[in-house]
This record gives C-alpha cells, sequence and structure tokens, in this order.
C-alpha cells in the first residue's frame, strides 16, 4: 500500500521548523530562537536527506541549520506556518535502486 499526506510545520501547535529539519534528517542542529541544541543523530532509518534549491537561490540556503534558522527569524507570529511537509509512502515491493517493482 501507499499512502500520501500532507502536514503543516506551525508555531500554534508549538512546533520548531529547525527540530522539524533535525528530526527528518537525522542531524545535530542549533535552534538560534529557543537556545538549543536539536540532536536527532541517533534516529535511525534515514535513507537519503537533501536540500533541493531552484536554480539562483542564494548558495547558503543549502546550509541546513542556516535555512531553517533564517526561517524562524523571518516569521514573526505566534500563529506562522513555518513549513509544509509531504510524506509519501510507497510500497515495499518498490526496490530502492530506480524505483521499480520487485516481486517476491
Amino acid at each position: 500500500m501507499y499512502h500520501l499526506s500532507a502536514k503543516v510545520i506551525s508555531r500554534a501547535k508549538g512546533q520548531s521548523i529547525v527540530a522539524a529539519a533535525a528530526y527528518r534528517a537525522s542531524e545535530s542542529l542549533e535552534d538560534e530562537r529557543y537556545g538549543v541544541t536539536q540532536d536527532y543523530t541517533r534516529k535511525e532509518g534515514v535513507e537519503h536527506s537533501e536540500i533541493l534549491l531552484p536554480e539562483g537561490a542564494p548558495g547558503w540556503m543549502a546550509d541546513r541549520q542556516r535555512l531553517w534558522n533564517q526561517v524562524e527569524a523571518t516569521e514573526r507570529r505566534k500563529d506562522a506556518q513555518l513549513a509544509r511537509e509531504l510524506e509519501i509512502g510507497l510500497p515495499l515491493e518498490l526496490s530502492h535502486d530506480g524505483g521499480r517493482f520487485v516481486y517476491p
């Protein structure tokens, strides 16, 4: 079975985008807004983590910590929607190399 869900990461729900980014990438990021380190380096199961930038985007945006701390600093409202997440679950029959179906 596959599934698709869309979620909003929002301050109104008490969420931090830096913590969310650290968790999803299984990294350690310094959260400048709250003055804490969000460390999820022991989290397992992250196959791939990447920041895709449009052509012409500033190079600093490829730095996950700087990018998400800038988002936190830019959004001032207490109910700000900081990011949107798409979660896609693919069938187990799909292989990791090229997305071809593998039949048991």
